[in-house]
């Protein structure tokens, strides 16, 4: 069955090694298919920062790969870079193509930029963004998981975060909606949670889920929160299980903190 593993927020530059190597522990107890890296893989967007990311994610020996741009994988100090050649460093560690792309049988995940090189921390999102990423996850198996990955989060659990949340939302949620996506997946403000995006449905399909991912190693933590990852698991034809693996203060291992199961076929979700 296929497993994913979703990791964000790697900032290589303020990396911690013991979180490192339980990260590396975790994905070589259960190889993922797939690896989805939603952001923020560098602190500075540094030459040697997207070197070590680059190849921490190789030594992660997942099949296949998606990793999105995040506001720190764009050059915060150096202007002309910045204005001028903003992705030139995320490009030459992890391709030209912003909004990547993967297909297998059970599982269709398209990226979305929401990074903007004129903003430092804020995201956003168009329609049209949101339109072609729907008309290719449309276009698989009927019940197969349709997944979204952004950097920044479409949608703040609480007050506290509702600034973070991407801008552009409400014109995009009806384009992955009208889609059958079942999942968005991201990271950003190192703050894990699941939780339904309430709103328009689609009949027979049920509401659009989020499972943020918080900081998966480096010490930018964000109290209360521990460094957490997510991991996808296909455990019957139509039935995926979505867990959080948090590693906690002074724990050397990820560990099991929630999980609920998606079924793709009704999109109802439960603990």
């Amino acid at each position: 069955m296929t497993t994913i593993l979703h990791i964000s927020d790697l900032h290589f530059g303020t990396e911690v090694p013991h979180a490192v190597q339980a990260l590396l522990r975790l994905a070589r107890a259960a190889p993922p298919d797939v690896l989805i890296v939603s952001g923020d893989v560098t602190q500075r967007a540094r030459r040697a920062q997207f070197d070590a990311a680059a190849d921490f994610i190789g030594r992660l020996a997942a099949t296949q790969v998606l990793v999105v741009a995040g506001n720190h994988d764009i050059p915060l100090f150096d202007l002309p870079r910045r204005l001028f050649a903003p992705y030139a460093g995320y490009g030459r560690a992890f391709g030209a193509d912003l909004e990547p792309r993967l297909a297998l049988p059970d599982v269709r995940i398209a990226g979305v930029h929401t990074a903007r090189a004129w903003r430092h921390v804020v995201g956003h999102v168009t329609a049209a963004q949101a339109a072609r990423s729907a008309a290719w996850l449309a276009d698989g198996p009927a019940d197969a998981l349709r997944i979204v990955v952004t950097h920044h989060p479409l949608a703040a659990p609480d007050a506290q975060d509702e600034a973070q949340r991407v801008r552009g939302v409400g014109a995009a949620l009806p384009h992955w909606w009208q889609a059958g996506v079942h999942l968005a997946l991201g990271g950003h403000i190192h703050r894990p949670y699941f939780m339904p995006l309430h709103g328009l449905r689609v009949e027979g399909r049920g509401c659009l889920w989020l499972a943020q991912a918080g900081t998966a190693v480096s010490h930018r933590l964000r109290a209360p929160w521990p460094h957490s990852v997510n991991r996808l698991r296909r455990d019957a034809p139509s039935r995926w299980s979505i867990e959080r693996w948090n590693l906690e203060p002074g724990d050397s291992e990820f560990t099991l903190h929630e999980a609920m199961t998606l079924d793709t076929q009704h999109g109802r979700a439960a603990p």
